[in-house]
């Protein structure tokens, strides 16, 4: 039951942040002063939305509902290390939930730490259950680019056995058709 809550709510929250793209790209504005006052309140916002959280899971540290949103927030804040650090205490509580890992990653890539999002992306594939992969498959696409990219160097035929997944899963990729051409030339 708890499961199906997150991925909703996760689902939720892409779809809600989605909008918020849309809202910022298509909201003019007329001034730098505009700017600066629509960046305060949604700073304002965050900090707002994450006391809250944090309030929250400090009267249960085992709602992975109010984690999951806490972690979101950090993200939309760029708060990675926070929100590296909820996402873990999730897969900590839900250790079989695929979509942390694939946001640890996601978190440890913008904080430009590539080896621990490769192995975020390692486990998130690890973790995708056989009954998820058809709804998983972009993201399972990107994590295999991700991980054959960051093996290229390293380990070229480890590399060209997760490009060939990740094509698998998303034949129209131009990136990882391009990395293809070039670890198999």
């Amino acid at each position: 039951m708890i499961k199906i809550s997150i991925k909703s709510l996760f689902l939720g929250l892409i779809f809600i942040g989605g909008a918020s793209v849309i809202n910022a790209q298509t909201t003019p504005t007329d001034s730098a002063n505009n700017t600066t006052t629509t960046a305060a309140t949604t700073q304002t916002t965050s900090n707002a939305t994450i006391d809250g959280l944090k309030k929250q899971i400090e009267a249960n540290p085992k709602d992975t509902d109010a984690l999951a949103k806490l972690a979101t927030a950090y993200q939309e804040a760029s708060d990675w290390t926070n929100a590296i650090d909820t996402w873990k205490k999730i897969s900590v509580l839900l250790p079989d939930w695929a979509p942390s890992y694939y946001s640890q990653a996601y978190a440890y890539q913008s904080a430009k730490d590539d080896a621990n999002a490769k192995l975020a992306y390692e486990k998130y594939v690890a973790t995708v259950k056989p009954e998820e992969v058809e709804q998983n498959k972009k993201n399972l696409a990107y994590a295999y680019f991700y991980i054959a990219f960051a093996e290229q160097q390293t380990n070229p035929d480890k590399a060209k056995e997760h490009i060939a997944k990740s094509l698998q899963y998303d034949p129209t990729n131009q990136d990882a058709i391009k990395l293809s051409k070039v670890l198999n030339s």
